[in-house]
């Protein structure tokens, strides 16, 4: 039986990853790129690239037009991450009515759904208690509209499995870093700020941090080893971040940042970060919602994947000497 991947979001940080790491196996991979999109993350690749949008589901016709012998698998990375103030209506819109519609098209063809959620739908334990993968999810008992979103949608796919059969398993990656980021995310911008010497100050606290690559890959095997109706935490280990921007410091060439600005001059001065970096047309290094995420626990376990799925994952060391090395490559870092 001939396999067929879609990839929606592929022309994102994660979506190119995961085409990549597809095309590696010598399959076939059709890519959802939304039709204002340049597709510059895919240029060159031996995939098919349709124009489409996940909340327009008259849009989504034409990938999901498969032959009915076909084994299909549907890799669900389309999101908008968003970590700023603002109320934004696309949030919801997106992340939860274009994984409704892609839900439909995929019972509809009988296929497979990974699900790509986040670390930030999971209700938070206090004193930094392990956490491990949930099922009762609840967007009032997390904080911010990006995790709401991913809590409200999480809970509508595994309800679609129990109520429809949906044949569908969900991933939840970490902080994802790593090279291959040609929208240029929040932590390819703290790299970037660091390379040319904007970044004078950093903030106690720390996170999960994870290599795209390694979320990649993990992501392809729960295509075939995920379980249905079953979560998977995708997560590295914690890293604070001082460890975090002494290595990127190090693997640039530039010299140590040793400011350290307490938090409540951070959370004063994060309305005003985010009007400085909407200015540049930048993604905000700070706002009032990052800074709660380094202050929350992020002690995640990622057993169960690694158990199942057989996840691996690198160094965090590894995963800033490859992002440097990319973004020089790619005319990203002087």
């Amino acid at each position: 039986m001939k396999e067929l991947y879609i990839v929606t979001g592929a022309n994102g940080f994660l979506g190119n990853n995961v085409v990549r790491k597809l095309l590696e196996k010598n399959v076939e991979v059709r890519c959802l790129v939304l039709p204002e999109d340049n597709g510059k993350a895919l240029e060159g690749l031996n995939c098919k690239i349709y124009r489409g949008d996940v909340t327009k589901k008259e849009t989504l016709e034409e990938i999901f037009n498969v032959d009915s012998d076909t084994k299909l698998y549907v890799i669900h990375c389309a999101a908008i991450v968003y970590i700023k103030s603002k109320y934004n209506p696309k949030v919801m819109e997106v992340n939860y009515n274009g994984t409704k519609n892609i839900i439909d098209k995929v019972l509809e063809k009988n296929a497979k759904l990974v699900y790509v959620s986040s670390v930030h739908a999971i209700t938070e334990k206090p004193n930094g208690e392990k956490m491990t993968e949930i099922k009762d999810f609840d967007e009032n008992k997390v904080v911010g509209l990006y995790a709401k979103s991913k809590a409200r949608t999480a809970k509508m796919v595994l309800e679609e499995v129990k109520e429809k059969g949906l044949n569908a398993c969900i991933v939840h990656p970490s902080g994802i870093i790593g090279p291959g980021d040609y929208s240029d995310t929040h932590l390819t911008q703290l790299i970037l700020d660091i390379a040319n010497g904007s970044l004078r100050a950093f903030v106690k606290g720390g996170y999960d941090f994870v290599d795209v690559r390694d979320v990649a890959d993990g992501i392809i095997s729960s295509c075939n080893n995920g379980k249905k109706g079953e979560c998977y935490i995708l997560s590295n280990r914690y890293v604070d971040v001082k460890e975090l921007v002494d290595l990127i410091s190090k693997t640039v060439g530039v010299k140590k940042i040793k400011t350290l600005l307490p938090m409540w001059i951070a959370k004063v001065t994060a309305p005003f970060s985010e009007m400085y970096y909407k200015i540049r047309k930048e993604p905000p290094l700070y706002t009032k919602y990052s800074l709660y995420t380094l202050t929350s626990n992020s002690n995640f376990s990622n057993e169960k994947a690694k158990k199942e799925l057989g996840y691996k994952n690198r160094s965090i060391e590894e995963t800033i000497k490859d992002t440097v090395k990319w973004l020089r490559e790619n005319n990203k870092m002087k």
